[in-house]
């Protein structure tokens, strides 16, 4: 993967190539950004950049042959580890080696995919991925031979917030002593989940949200769309070329979160005294409480960005918001009176508390159905 082919991004991809020429490359680096930031692609071309020596503008001048393996995913000093869990595949012990031809073909199908996508390649959507102690060993495994071409060994660690404990401890050793002309790359949406003596020895890159127009270009160059729905598409996209994507290709799965989120609330507003709508909300904890965690955490996510959209918009700060629903008879600007600085820390603080419970494993319809309770008090707010 080229620079080139990586939207935006200009002042990362100096620096590193700076770094690169000078011969002044840190062994560990976390990328730290958003789904839809480009971390991942952006670290792959790092690798690419080193392990071919590629020179700044002209990558494709280097050793040809590595760049034809790199396109694959296939080079043999290039190494992955990445959240995984049991599938029908592997039944035992999954570690990322077991999906090398699944990894490979997800990047080069979307490298700007989410988390979310990738459990959903595994058939692993109804589960939690993670980065465990096997994995560790075979990272350790990895490191310790020599580079097969004499030069950099490069692991990167996608969503390296999913280390279990154990695996973090195994590797934190290698981490801060690794062998000679080896180099880390972990990749991160929340760095604050991985161990501080992880992260205080890794130097940080912190990834913005991406210019509109970047993506714009990008959704015409790439995708035969057209400028005016290129822009909007940008607009509503927040920073975010997954997002972009979904928007484009009308994904099923948004236009079900927006479904469930509107009749959750549509719900909360009535259930003030109404016995029979409370009964609406269980039945409706119970619908979200039936699909995988992942799913609920994504949704979850979503509810904290709406809610977030509508306070934006209360507050007359529409320039900032991106987000228009398209079930009939809802209103974003009807709804965002109701988002207000009186109850939007109590809301945003619910959902994370739901969030940090299905995470770890909570009864999903109690959460749920609790969530609901709380949420019909807190809409019912007055603003001060």
């Amino acid at each position: 993967m080229l620079f080139e082919e990586i939207i935006g991004l200009q002042h990362l991809k100096k620096h590193l190539t700076t770094t690169a020429d000078n011969g002044r490359v840190p062994h560990a680096q976390l990328f730290v950004g958003k789904t839809g930031s480009g971390t991942l692609p952006l670290a792959i071309a790092y690798a690419q950049y080193i392990l071919c020596k590629n020179k700044e503008g002209s990558n494709s001048t280097g050793n040809s042959n590595c760049n034809e393996r790199f396109k694959k995913l296939a080079h043999p000093d290039l190494h992955f580890a990445f959240p995984v869990a049991a599938n029908q595949k592997i039944k035992k012990h999954p570690v990322s080696s077991h999906f090398l031809e699944e990894w490979r073909e997800f990047v080069n199908t979307n490298p700007y995919g989410s988390l979310f996508e990738w459990y959903q390649k595994l058939g692993i959507e109804n589960k939690q991925g993670q980065i465990g102690v096997d994995e560790a060993q075979e990272v350790v495994k990895s490191l310790s031979l020599k580079a097969y071409e004499g030069g950099f060994k490069i692991m990167i660690i996608w969503m390296a917030e999913k280390m279990n404990t154990a695996a973090a401890n195994k590797l934190l050793k290698l981490i801060e002593e690794p062998p000679n002309n080896t180099l880390f790359l972990l990749i991160t949406e929340d760095e604050e989940q991985i161990i501080q003596t992880i992260r205080s020895r890794c130097q940080k890159l912190h990834f913005p949200p991406l210019p509109e127009d970047e993506i714009a270009s990008f959704l015409e160059k790439n995708e035969n769309c057209s400028k005016p729905a290129a822009l909007k598409i940008a607009h509503q996209a927040n920073g975010s070329y997954t997002r972009a994507l979904h928007l484009l290709q009308k994904d099923s799965s948004d236009q079900q979160f927006e479904t469930w989120f509107i009749n959750w609330v549509r719900s909360a507003f009535k259930a003030k005294g109404n016995r029979a709508t409370v009964l609406e909300l269980i039945a409706w904890s119970e619908e979200i409480a039936a699909m995988g965690r992942e799913s609920q955490k994504s949704f979850l996510l979503y509810c904290i960005d709406f809610f977030r959209q509508a306070l934006m918009l209360n507050y007359k700060a529409e320039k900032l918001v991106y987000l228009e629903p398209e079930t009939p008879g809802f209103k974003l600007e009807k709804f965002a009176p109701f988002v207000h600085g009186n109850n939007i820390k109590d809301i945003i603080t619910a959902l994370e508390e739901a969030i940090y419970h299905i995470e770890r494993n909570g009864n999903a319809k109690i959460i749920l159905t609790d969530l609901s309770i709380r949420l019909t008090r807190y809409l019912h707010k007055k603003a001060a």
